[in-house]
């Protein structure tokens, strides 16, 4: 037999799909469920045997594993090749069921994976959820080293030390050499105890990976099998997710050695010799079976679709860019590609940031299972699941909850008779229609009477088709979002995009997701519900190398340095090919440099030009990306090698012609559109010919997937048996009125949502600040025109409430005067501001002459003057020592950028102020100040541009109409929630319920919280509060009505839109002259970072529904002229609940902000991160503890001023319901008083305080825990 057998397989996690070249040059197409113990052990070697079992039989060929055989090796000798894409990994990640091992990292840093980035995922969730780690226990290693800054010289800052030349070009000072007994009698104790899998990543091991390497040698001679380095497996500098990542290899890749050993035991002793076998990698690239990694497997079965469709869509004639639609069973995949695939090396899986070359797939929790809902009076798809079990209605598994996949059926787009009969008790039954008709039925009736009960005996019920449809449109807006995401976020425009569909159900959705996007053209692929097998067959062979950098990019080194580095890792990468047979023509070396501007954390990974100009292909890139290029040093960071061997593909085979009439119609059957059912003929794909064409509506067969042609569609078979459709986008939206209809309502807040999160996008990507762009320290909304709050993304809880305060402020303040290309920039705490340096920019949207919308951003700028470095000084009394006050002025007037203007009022603070005697200091970085506020203008031109976009598509009527809707849903959900903890707590129908709560300087926050059950409203009272403070923690009011939206919106269980109406059944009593409501000339700095968490503590205890978190977010702060600034947050603590222990070391309540990673930190300042770790036992006890605060340990190397800016440090954090209280927080100075010797004076800061430090001096922050919930 000259020819052979070719295997595509991908192994998902419900079926295993395989597309097989057969000898003859036909092929085969199989689809088997990934798990079936009772009639195979495995999916891929089954589908294996079944093809050759089926084959041999057609041409009469003895076969040794036939059905009475099952269980006899499988021969090889006739198979070419095995290629596969699996989930095995990924699932055994998020189910957490890997390989347990040991970790081992740097003393003093145990718990840095855990703490992660301290950001948590949900801001509205009391029950903060953080992923547990993957490793169970971990070794603290004894060493030391920190990178020597080229400005120090060679200089020794610590005695007896040695100075080392690192892989990167910097030096490195070795300061504890690593203690290799103390490390070989921790390895053996774990490894007696069962132990055999090793994780190790030691802060800067990415340059300096000789301590990593022996503690791997160490563990070689002890036994360990599975030892994971980070810096073999990536040396790229941030220890957290190079760490992360480091784990991943260590938990998963035993688990795939396991797999292996068990797919190859049923095949003859031969396969390896006689099969090339390969697996798909995140990165879109097969490598053989003996480098298939843990962590470079988590993509291995999306990255399939990707080559998929980017291989058979994009044309390079054309050049049209394609987007991939994968729609699956629990959620949607897409992703875009150009001519090139798009990498990103951070992402996140299961809680756990990756850091590893990953095609660029963003995922939305949207698929066939996706659960249909209506809570709070708001239609809902997903993000929850029916799972496979009990799955869909239909699916005769006692499933309750309908899916997007039971809508399809009562709309007749999926049909029974013609999907595989495998359910029921027997497994041989078709999808029960009636069962999941009666359950849209019931959930139409939930609707109806709702609906009636809101709008009167005028509304008209829907029936349960009209039901079904509204979800389905529902599903597919959802699905658009992370479409515009990639795409007009990006700069790229959505409709000059193909659309590519594929996956079971991504065919059924897709004129639907290309009408809604503008998008005239569709693909699918004949195989598109297999497309992920077949895209393994177009694959190639890459090998990819990659070594950390610290190289200028610059003439020297450009001639000196990287093209060594880069030789040396081709030649490396060139070898591996060789071994592979791929040389010559077969064999592409592509090479990159991974460059950034110094200052910046983004860095882009540029391939090498043909000029090999690097600098101007970062510049244009960036320009491109960004809008704008720096004009700083650009520096290497990485240096990349990517070998790719060309290899043999499958063969896409040709279909006869079409002989001039359409196929037989299989069947008529009733599909239901936007006008109701329509009489839709079927037809089997196999039977089309080439060039045939046709008009929706249609419904096309295939083995794996249907596909709907909608009407006023067209569509073609091509050459190969794809089919292309063309969408039309006319009348998208006829019908559509002002009146209420629940699934418009939905899309709108989808739609209003979509727009503040396009802008915050934009404004992260164009800002060049490390709090903007990194720390994500910002916030963008859209506002009625009256200056209510309609969308504010989930950024930073802290500007929720008051940003619209200061857009109201500010349309009362200038009236008619605010013209059409004019842009205003305010900060003053009277003006609605939170604290000077939070910035807001607000940007009027203007139709026929008049505003019709407002959009805001508001970012936190590193340094806008004041009497600290970081504008957040612990001291400061009155507001003008805090920086620039800015009441409002026009940053863009008719046009026109004003810099000379603001530059002369961020530079000069108290110019023209009338009660100050002494000049203030002025702005210290204003070229950083100027580029973020022209980000956040860009980012409110990217608003304006979308509101205009959703006005020219619906009519200003309709977009106004549903702004005013969804205000009135967000109403009605906190009136519901009020009547609910009102019957709850067995109050009265009208009844009070009071909290209070101290500032550590004694100041108090009374709340009288008084609830009318009949009215469902709220008066929130502080009558009592204490007076303003000759402090700075003073919280203008508009601090407290974020405090008071956010609490509400986090007792709305259910997910609802964010925006004034959350506020309309309320009402907010604050004293004039208090703590709350202070002059416009106190001091605020602490009211934004320190009080508003304080309100926020009381307003949850008032409602009985939390203990106290940390209270505070720990703000720290250092700098010099020479060092520069420095600020960041830290976090703590989360207070425990009536059903959840509290969540350690996270950001809770009003702030969510990153910190910085360890190395960068270290890079970048004269410090070293001596300690990063949970304070065990901070967290109050009870039935349900609170969460453990952290303790941070920074050692200064340098001379400079350091700041604190805490609270927490005399009330302790309370506990509620019998729960203890948490441990209160500690600021503590370190005097270095003998460098020699390393002692040191410890020395209570307090809560605030500012020092000027010496070198070898350190502060320890230990801050507060969580209080605890319930009696133990």
């Amino acid at each position: 037999m000259a020819a052979k057998f070719r295997f595509s397989i991908d192994r998902g996690g419900t079926f295993t799909d395989i597309y097989a070249e057969l000898p003859d040059g036909s092929f085969r197409v199989l689809k088997l469920l990934s798990k079936d113990p009772n009639n195979y052990p495995d999916a891929p070697r089954e589908g294996i045997r079944r093809v050759l079992r089926d084959f041999y039989a057609s041409s009469g060929s003895d076969f040794p594993c036939d059905d009475a055989h099952k269980d006899a090796k499988i021969p090889t000798h006739d198979i070419e090749w095995i290629r596969m894409g699996t989930t095995v990994a990924t699932n055994a990640l998020l189910e957490r069921e890997g390989f347990p091992f040991v970790f081992v990292t740097t003393k003093g840093l145990r718990d840095v994976l855990e703490i992660g980035n301290q950001s948590r995922s949900h801001i509205f969730d009391l029950q903060m959820r953080k992923p547990s780690p993957l490793y169970e226990n971990v070794i603290e290693a004894r060493e030391r080293v920190r990178i020597v800054k080229a400005s120090q010289g060679k200089e020794r800052l610590f005695s007896g030390t040695e100075i080392q030349e690192s892989s990167t070009g910097d030096l490195v000072e070795i300061i504890e050499a690593l203690d290799e007994e103390h490390m070989k009698k921790e390895l053996q104790k774990f490894y007696d105890s069962g132990y055999r899998s090793l994780a190790v990543a030691l802060i800067h091991s990415y340059c300096f990976p000789d301590h990593e390497k022996r503690i791997g040698e160490l563990a070689k001679s002890i036994g360990f099998t599975q030892i994971s380095l980070s810096s073999s497996l990536m040396p790229m500098i941030r220890l957290v997710p190079r760490g992360q990542t480091t784990c991943v290899d260590a938990y998963l890749t035993p688990l795939i050695t396991e797999y292996l050993k068990g797919f190859l035991s049923g095949f003859d002793n031969e396969i390896q010799k006689n099969v090339d076998i390969t697996f798909m990698m995140s990165d879109g690239g097969l490598c053989p079976m003996e480098h298939f990694y843990g962590f470079r497997s988590i993509l291995s079965g999306p990255a399939g679709g990707v080559v998929g469709y980017a291989r058979t869509t994009f044309q390079e004639d054309d050049a049209t860019p394609v987007i991939g639609f994968d729609m699956g069973g629990t959620s949607t995949d897409v992703s875009r590609f150009d001519g090139k695939y798009s990498h990103v090396y951070d992402t996140e899986t299961a809680g756990i940031t990756i850091q590893a070359p990953q095609l660029d797939i963003h995922t939305v929790a949207a698929g066939g299972g996706s659960k249909l809902q209506f809570k709070a009076g708001m239609m809902q798809v997903g993000p929850g699941s029916v799972g496979a079990h009990p799955g869909p209605v239909c699916y005769r598994k006692g499933g309750k909850t309908p899916s997007v996949t039971d809508a399809n059926v009562v709309l007749g787009r999926i049909q029974a008779e013609y999907f595989p009969h495998i359910f029921g008790e027997d497994e041989k039954q078709p999808l029960d229609k009636d069962a999941a008709l009666n359950a849209m039925k019931e959930l139409a009736k939930t609707i109806n009477d709702y609906n009636r009960s809101q709008q009167g005996e005028s509304y008209i019920d829907k029936s349960s088709e009209e039901v079904a449809y509204g979800f389905i449109e529902l599903a597919n807006e959802a699905m658009c979002r992370p479409i515009r995401n990639i795409t007009e976020a990006k700069g790229f425009s959505a409709k000059n995009h193909i659309l590519s569909c594929f996956g079971g159900a991504g065919p059924q959705h897709a004129c639907s997701i290309a009408r809604k996007l503008g998008m005239q053209k569709v693909f699918v692929h004949r195989f598109s519900g297999i497309l992920s097998a077949f895209g393994l067959g177009l694959a190639d062979v890459v090998y990819d190398k990659q070594e950390a950098s610290s190289f200028p990019l610059n003439e020297e080194s450009l001639k000196e340095g990287i093209p060594q580095r880069l030789k040396a890792l081709e030649k490396s990468v060139r070898t591996l090919l060789e071994e592979k047979g791929f040389t010559g023509d077969n064999a592409k070396i592509e090479t990159f440099l991974n460059l950034r501007y110094k200052g910046t954390d983004t860095a882009m990974m540029i391939e090498t030009p043909k000029d090999e100009n690097y600098l101007q292909a970062f510049e244009e890139q960036y320009r491109r990306e960004f809008g704008f290029i720096i004009q700083k040093e650009v520096l290497v960071d990485d240096i990349r090698v990517r070998g790719i061997g060309k290899n043999v593909s499958v063969k896409a085979k040709q279909i006869p012609e079409a002989k001039g009439k359409l196929p037989d119609v299989l069947h008529t059957h009733q599909v239901y559109f936007g006008d109701g059912f329509v009489d839709t003929p079927v037809y089997n794909l196999t039977d089309f010919g080439s060039g045939a064409k046709f008009s929706g509506p249609a419904m096309i067969l295939n083995d794996t997937s249907t596909l709907i042609i909608e009407p006023n569609c067209t569509a073609e078979i091509t050459d190969l048996g794809d089919v292309i459709i063309n969408v039309s986008t006319s009348g998208n939206n006829e019908g559509i009125t002002t009146k209420l209809d629940d699934t418009v309502l939905a899309v709108f807040s989808h739609r209003f949502m979509s727009i503040a999160e396009q802008m915050g996008r934009t404004l992260q990507r164009t800002s060049i600040s490390t709090n903007i762009k990194e720390r994500l320290d910002f916030s963008c909304a859209l506002f009625s025109p009256d200056g209510g709050l309609v969308a504010n993304a989930p950024h930073l809880p802290v500007h929720l409430g008051s940003m619209q305060s200061a857009v109201r402020w500010q349309i009362d303040h200038l009236g008619d005067s605010w013209k059409e290309g004019d842009v205003i920039v305010t900060n003053h705490p009277a003006a609605g501001g939170s604290h000077l340096p939070d910035i807001t920019v607000i940007t009027p949207v203007f139709s026929a002459g008049s505003p019709v919308f407002y959009v805001a951003s508001r970012g936190h700028h590193a340094d806008i003057g004041g009497i600290s470095p970081g504008s957040m000084p612990p001291f400061s009394h009155f507001l003008y020592e805090e920086g620039a006050c800015i009441k409002s002025f026009k940053l863009v007037e008719n046009g026109s950028f004003q810099e000379e203007g603001i530059t002369d009022i961020l530079k000069n603070p108290t110019k023209g102020h009338p009660n100050v005697t002494h000049a203030i200091q002025g702005t210290r970085n204003l070229s950083d100040n100027l580029s973020d506020l022209r980000a956040q203008v860009a980012a409110n031109q990217k608003g304006i541009s979308l509101v205009k976009e959703l006005i020219e598509e619906y009519g200003l009527d309709v977009v106004h109409a549903y702004m005013n809707h969804v205000q009135v849903q967000a109403e009605e959900a906190v009136r519901q929630m009020l009547v609910s903890i009102s019957q709850k707590r067995n109050l009265k129908e009208i009844d009070t319920i009071t909290a209070e709560d101290y500032m550590d300087d004694g100041s108090k926050i009374c709340l009288r919280l008084k609830i009318d059950r009949k009215e469902r409203t709220a008066e929130f009272d502080f009558e009592g509060t204490s007076y303003e403070t000759f402090g700075n923690f003073n919280a203008p009011q508009s601090i407290t009505f974020s405090a008071i939206i956010y609490s509400l919106r986090c007792l709305v269980s259910e997910e609802i839109p964010l925006n004034q109406g959350c506020l309309v059944p309320i009402t907010v009593k604050l004293p004039n002259g208090t703590l709350l409501s202070p002059s416009d000339e106190a001091a605020v700095v602490g009211g934004n970072v320190l009080t508003s968490q304080r309100i926020t503590d009381v307003v949850l205890e008032a409602f009985g529904e939390c203990a106290c978190s940390q209270g505070c977010m720990n703000n720290f702060t250092f700098g010099s002229d020479t060092v520069g600034g420095y600020y960041e947050t830290i976090a703590g603590g989360a207070g425990a609940g009536p059903t959840w222990d509290g969540v350690s070391a996270v950001h809770s309540h009003m702030t969510n902000t990153r910190i910085t990673d360890a190395e960068i930190f270290e890079y970048r300042y004269p410090v070293l991160l001596r300690e990063f770790s949970i304070r065990k036992g901070s967290g109050g006890q009870g039935k349900h503890p609170g969460g453990d605060g952290v303790n941070r340990e920074i050692e200064f190397l340098d001379n400079m001023s350091m700041a604190i800016l805490s609270e927490r440090r005399s009330f302790a954090p309370r506990g509620m319901n019998g729960g203890e209280d948490a441990e209160r927080g500690l600021n503590c100075y370190l005097k270095c008083i003998d460098s020699d010797t390393r002692q040191y004076r410890s020395i209570n800061l307090g809560g605030k305080n500012e020092v000027s430090v010496s070198c070898y001096d350190r502060i320890r922050i230990m801050t507060p825990g969580g209080g605890g919930f319930g009696t133990n």
